[in-house]
This record gives structure tokens, C-alpha cells and sequence, in this order.
């Protein structure tokens, strides 16, 4: 009979270990069925966001840590096997006697060839495009999913181009320097020496025996990528929303950004802004134009806005309603709402339009009535 103390306390360190332990999927916020590519793409997001170069919030650098250390095991097939049958200690268990975990900022440095910020590495170009958004969606706000063509570095060999890091060798013409020593005869008995980049490996030093049979040798491949645009609400025209480091991937260069540039869509005949105002253009009739009327406009958010004229409307007037604008981006409030009217004349009088105008006007048989003497 296990004594209670003794049961309690067991329960208190097994508790103890279900909480220290570290889901990796949950720190780099994907489901266990994830792919390799999910997995890339969550550990380049996620630690270039908690870099501590970049982050200095409490807890970026501890949060920098766990994200490396889940990547280390997820993108590494064997390690991941084992933690997902036996968890985290069955993975300290596997790698006892093994070198301690590999450095962050090793895994980081290897991942995008240098460390954010850095003079050393050479950006890729930024993309930008334009996209045309619903003012109704700006009105209210929004997200907007969208796809951008792009290439990513080969799953396969990381960007290589090797079928295998065996198949990477010393290029032989330049020893592995990448340049070549060019002596040329100026005249007899004088030369001179130049230096050159090598042309069997271009530069590189490196020679590739075998190439990756999934990019045959490109390094990189086509990928349509899935994003999603968060429409601010009052967004002005001409905004950029900036998706830092998801340009096309290389080798040679960190990849640069892509940029977003919303402007709203033109709606013939329908709401325009400027600003935080907003203009709407209402068509009256001529009884309405000259007796006054009510009515209802249903605004981009599906509100009611009440249109109210008492007495004569011009052609062109303009009516401004306070607060029922755009949303003052990154303000509190609105903008105001300007509803111009156009008046339509008829061709013709019904018999309940002449009625109306006889009422108003005091008519008979189409003639203003005469006080008689």
C-alpha cells in the first residue's frame, strides 16, 4: 500500500513534468499532420519575428530559443518520429550522449545565410503589386485572401542543386577558390597576372556531380503561396501592407518583400470616397424635388441612413450628413456622408402626380385660383 504522502507527491512531479514539457507543434503553431514546406514556413516566419535583434519585447529571446529548438527536431525526420511516438523524453533519451543542442542563432544563420540586418547578406528584390478592395471592406474591415506565384528553395536539397551533400565536391580546375590565376604575355620576356572567376564551377568552388532530381539542378522551384491581406478599416487609398521576407527564395540572397498596394474599386454608379468622406449620388423625382420626401439608403455595412428633405430640392444639391463617412483611419470617429441628389423631370403627369401638385398649389383646371373681389 502506497502511503498518501508518497501518492501525492508523485502526482505533483508527474504534473510537474506534463507541465514543463514543450509541445513543438503548438511553438511553431502547427497541427501534427504538417508537412516539411508548413514547417519551413513556420520557423521562417516565427523566428524572424521573435529575433532578438529585432524584438526587443520580454520574452522574444526565450520564445527565439523554443522556436529553433522545435524546428531542430521537426525538419529532422528521424528525430520527429521519435518525438511523436514518445514525446520529449523519449527524445532526450534518444539524443543522451549526443552534442548539446545546436545554437539558435547557428540554425537561424544556416537557414536564411545570414542574420537579420546583416551587411553581409545581399537582398532579394522587393515585389509589388496592386489589388483592388470593396470600399465595403474598408468600411467595415477585412481579410482578403489572395495567391502570389513565387520560387522557394528545393525541398529536396535546400538549394544545392545536389542530389545528395555527397554529390558536392572541390571543383577541380580552381581547387575549390573559385578563381583562376590568368598569366598573359604583354610583350617578350614581360607578363602580366590577372584574376578571374573560374568558369567550370562559376565562381562557386564547388562542383555538383549528381543533380537534385526534384529541381533537376535549378535549386529552386515554382510555388503559388496562399497569404492573407488584413483590410484596416478607413485604409487610405494607395496603402502598403508589406509581407517582409516572402519575395522569391535563392540561395544567393535572403529573400526580399512583398508588397501590397490596396486602392478601392470603382463601382459605376455606386459609392466613392475621398478621404474619410463619402459620396453617394440619390435620384429624386420631380414630386419629390418639389414637395419634400423620406426615404432610406442602406449604407456599405447594411445600416440604414434616413434621407429626409422638406420643401424644395435643387438638381445637384448636396446634402451632408455628420458621422456616416469612412472610419477615420487609425483614429476614432467618422467622416461625413455627402449625398448629392439628381433630379429626373418626367415626360408626362399622371392623374395622381397632377392631383398632388393641384393640392399643393391651389390649382383649377391647370390655373392658379383668383380671390374674387
Amino acid at each position: 500500500m502506497i502511503p498518501s504522502s508518497l501518492l501525492l507527491l508523485l502526482t505533483l512531479l508527474c504534473l510537474g513534468v506534463l507541465v514543463s514539457a514543450v509541445d513543438f507543434y503548438k511553438v511553431l503553431d502547427l497541427a501534427r499532420s504538417a508537412s516539411d514546406k508548413d514547417i519551413r514556413a513556420a520557423y521562417k516566419r516565427l523566428s524572424r519575428k521573435y529575433h532578438p535583434d529585432r524584438n526587443k519585447d520580454e520574452g522574444a529571446e526565450e520564445k527565439f530559443v523554443d522556436i529553433a529548438r522545435a524546428y531542430e527536431v521537426l525538419s529532422d525526420s528521424t528525430k520527429r518520429q521519435i518525438y511523436d511516438r514518445h514525446g520529449e523524453e523519449g527524445l532526450k533519451a534518444h539524443e543522451s550522449g549526443q552534442p548539446a543542442h545546436t545554437n539558435p542563432f547557428d540554425i537561424f544563420q544556416s537557414f536564411f545565410g545570414a542574420p537579420p540586418g546583416g551587411q553581409q547578406a545581399r537582398k532579394g528584390p522587393t515585389s509589388l503589386s496592386e489589388i483592388e478592395v470593396s470600399l465595403a471592406d474598408i468600411y467595415t474591415g477585412a481579410s482578403i485572401d489572395f495567391m502570389i506565384k513565387k520560387r522557394i528553395l528545393c525541398d529536396h536539397c535546400r538549394g544545392s542543386g545536389a542530389a545528395s551533400s555527397d554529390d558536392i565536391h572541390s571543383c577541380p580546375s580552381c581547387g575549390g577558390a573559385g578563381v583562376k590565376i590568368v598569366r598573359q604575355q604583354i610583350f617578350p620576356g614581360m607578363f602580366s597576372q590577372s584574376q578571374v572567376s573560374c568558369n567550370e564551377c562559376g565562381g562557386r568552388g564547388k562542383i555538383i556531380k549528381k543533380v537534385c532530381p526534384h529541381c533537376q539542378g535549378s535549386k529552386v522551384l515554382d510555388h503559388t503561396q496562399h497569404y492573407t491581406l488584413e483590410v484596416p478599416k478607413g485604409m487610405p487609398e494607395g496603402h502598403e501592407i508589406v509581407f517582409e521576407g516572402e519575395g522569391d527564395e535563392s540561395p544567393d540572397w535572403e529573400a526580399g518583400d512583398v508588397v501590397l498596394r490596396a486602392r478601392s474599386r470603382k463601382e459605376k454608379g455606386g459609392w466613392r470616397r475621398k478621404e474619410s468622406g463619402l459620396y453617394w449620388k440619390e435620384t429624386i423625382g420631380v414630386a419629390d424635388a418639389l414637395l419634400g420626401f423620406e426615404r432610406n439608403l442602406t449604407h456599405l455595412d447594411g445600416h440604414t441612413v434616413q434621407l429626409k428633405r422638406t420643401g424644395v430640392t435643387q438638381p445637384g444639391y448636396i446634402q451632408v450628413i455628420k458621422g456616416e463617412g469612412m472610419p477615420k483611419f487609425e483614429q476614432t470617429g467618422f467622416g461625413d456622408l455627402y449625398v448629392e441628389y439628381n433630379v429626373v423631370l418626367p415626360t408626362s403627369l399622371s392623374p395622381e402626380m397632377e392631383k398632388r401638385f393641384a393640392e399643393v398649389f391651389h390649382l383649377e383646371d391647370g390655373q392658379p385660383k383668383r380671390d374674387e373681389l
